[in-house]
């Protein structure tokens, strides 16, 4: 089968089982994993969505196109991921989600952000597009929101060409992003709702399960390199090299320096 069918359904089985959550629901691209997460989360107009001010703009235009305002908060610079404390300041009244970014592959700061969710009644949606495999606290990013949004562009840890992931372990939300995805179809020609065409192809699928078997090796192909970076760039006093948390597993989607004092990055 070329679109999406039993391979599609064996990638989203066994991408569950890599997570750790009780659905995957594999989608055409990581900004509509986003869009479906805050869409089927009842995300709309008058609400406000809190993500990062350094991101890809997929992060706060999941949130505009549905009618929802981003709030931009800063980040922690040493991971480049939310600062938990700058999120409690931001978040009000109108605020139904909070979207933290797992930047380079390192993990956001989860637990305060989750628990102040449960305080202040607002979702946690985590943006997974470049950490996959990335654990906090031992457990792999993904597994903590009520939803996470995963892309497996052709620059990610892992990639299908196009395409993207929902993860949740709630029942309501994976079945709400399943009927999304396929035009709002319950069973063929019976349409319960509006929907779209936001379906992963067998295809796609086929070469995510082949990249999934190899991911971990890749992954820690990563952090061997990033060791040796670091190993030959740390001498460098103009260099401030990326950091891990003693919490945190880095993935290392990207290897980003911070050049300090001006005037420095073009004789670098």
């Amino acid at each position: 089968m070329l679109a999406f069918g039993r391979v599609g359904e064996e990638f989203e089985k066994r991408f569950a089982e890599f997570i750790g959550v009780k659905h995957v629901v594999a989608v055409s691209n990581g900004t509509v994993a986003l869009y479906l997460s805050l869409k089927a989360l009842g995300v709309g107009p008058g609400d406000e969505v809190v993500v990062p001010d350094f991101t890809f703009v997929a992060t706060a235009s999941a949130a505009m196109l549905l009618g929802a305002t981003p709030v931009l908060v800063d980040i922690d610079p040493e991971t480049y991921t939310l600062d938990p404390a700058e999120v409690e300041r931001a978040v009000s009244e109108r605020t139904k989600a909070v979207i933290p970014v797992h930047l380079y592959g390192h993990p956001a700061d989860l637990d305060p952000l989750v628990k102040l969710g449960s305080e202040r009644g607002f979702y946690v949606v985590e943006d997974c597009a470049q950490a996959i495999g990335a654990e906090y606290r031992g457990r792999r990013v993904g597994s903590f929101g009520t939803a996470a949004a995963f892309s497996f562009y052709p620059t990610k840890n892992m990639t299908t060409g196009e395409g993207g992931a929902v993860a949740t372990s709630d029942d309501g939300v994976a079945d709400t992003i399943r009927l999304l995805r396929n035009h709002g179809q319950r069973s063929r020609y019976y349409h319960v709702t509006l929907g779209w065409n936001f379906r992963m192809t067998d295809i796609q699928a086929a070469l995510g399960l082949s990249q999934l078997r190899k991911l971990e090796y890749m992954n820690e192909r990563r952090r061997e390199l990033a060791r040796v970076y670091r190993e030959e760039l740390e001498s460098v006093p103009q260099l401030k090299l990326p950091e891990e948390k003693p919490w945190a597993k880095h993935v290392y989607s990207l290897y980003t320096v911070w050049v300090e004092g001006e005037g420095t990055r073009d004789k670098l």
